[in-house]
């Protein structure tokens, strides 16, 4: 094969192999990391987040319920698992509590999610309103 055929025939789909892996790797990151920008972007213009990069206490429930919605949701509609478990930690439900919290969103789960297009905001308010009426489940109040 000479030196001219090979740069007509066979040099373009080598060259096109060879930066495939380049736009998909750059496609994958974009499609990673833009969804997750969307969600740690706040809704009220402040920031989750303290100087040093660190979730700021005030924002901790919300980060917690907007990255991890769908496995929180799953878990509170059978009233277990790990995510229920660090969200009842994150809400000061008393560690002797947690499976009354866990049957709680498992009965209440319709209520909870009103919708199938319930925000966790709307989530939020919704549990919010049934921890009101069971203030045994609550963070106990420094005296």
């Amino acid at each position: 094969m000479t030196a001219s055929r090979f740069r007509r025939t066979l040099l373009p789909p080598l060259l096109a192999l060879a930066l495939l892996p380049a736009c998909t790797t750059k496609g994958t990151i974009k499609a990673t990391t833009d969804p997750t920008t969307d969600i740690l972007s706040s809704t009220s213009g402040r920031s989750w987040f303290t100087e040093d990069g660190l979730v700021r206490e005030d924002a901790r429930i919300t980060a917690f319920i907007a990255i991890n919605f769908e496995n929180l949701k799953q878990d509170m509609a059978q009233g277990r698992g790990e995510y229920l478990a660090s969200f009842g930690a994150l809400l000061g439900v008393p560690s002797e509590r947690r499976a009354e919290f866990g049957r709680l969103t498992r009965e209440k789960y319709g209520e909870i999610y009103a919708t199938a297009g319930t925000t966790p905001d709307e989530m939020l308010a919704a549990l919010a309103r049934e921890l009101a009426r069971r203030p045994e489940l609550a963070r106990p109040q420094p005296s």
